[in-house]
């Protein structure tokens, strides 16, 4: 299986050598548990995402990610954030890809389907927003999952 290693202000990071828009979808549903998935290429814990195809937007992106890791239907209904520090690099040992992070934030209402795991994903879950600090995930993603917490009124812009 391929893998994917992050690196956040690390010296030892290998050079950006890409940079591709993604969208990463972060879903509630009415207990206000959080849609969670378990990526089977590094085994931490992150919201449904994943790059924006060309001839795809941002809307259509996240809907087909969520599907197609979580077996979730949604709908986008706003923007969370903007995420594109160039300390982020994100390295794909099966092909030497180093990205630089650009990753934009949406929130989604789940609208159908039934939770199920995929290529890209160990678990699926709801997680109390109680349980969050105790998974194992990316500090970027950690960054995002707090910054929807907080529930700003203007999106975050990085």
């Amino acid at each position: 299986m391929a893998g994917r290693i992050d690196y956040y202000d690390d010296p030892s990071a290998p050079a950006a050598n890409s940079m591709v828009p993604s969208a990463n979808v972060v879903i509630e549903n009415d207990t206000g548990e959080i849609l969670m998935i378990r990526r089977s290429d590094n085994g931490n814990w992150a919201v449904p995402g994943g790059a924006i195809d060309l001839g795809e937007s941002l809307s259509q992106a996240a809907i087909r990610e969520t599907k197609e890791e979580s077996g979730i239907d949604c709908e986008v209904i706003d923007v969370v954030g903007i995420y594109t520090d160039p300390k982020h690099i994100i390295f794909y040992t099966s092909n030497g890809e180093a990205r630089q992070e650009f990753s934009i934030l949406v929130k989604a209402r789940a609208i159908g389907g039934e939770l199920r795991t995929s290529s890209e994903t160990t678990e699926v879950r709801w997680i109390a927003r109680s349980e969050l600090g105790g998974l194992q995930m990316d500090r970027s993603m950690r960054r995002r999952i707090e910054h929807y917490l907080k529930d700003a009124p203007t999106p975050y812009i990085d």
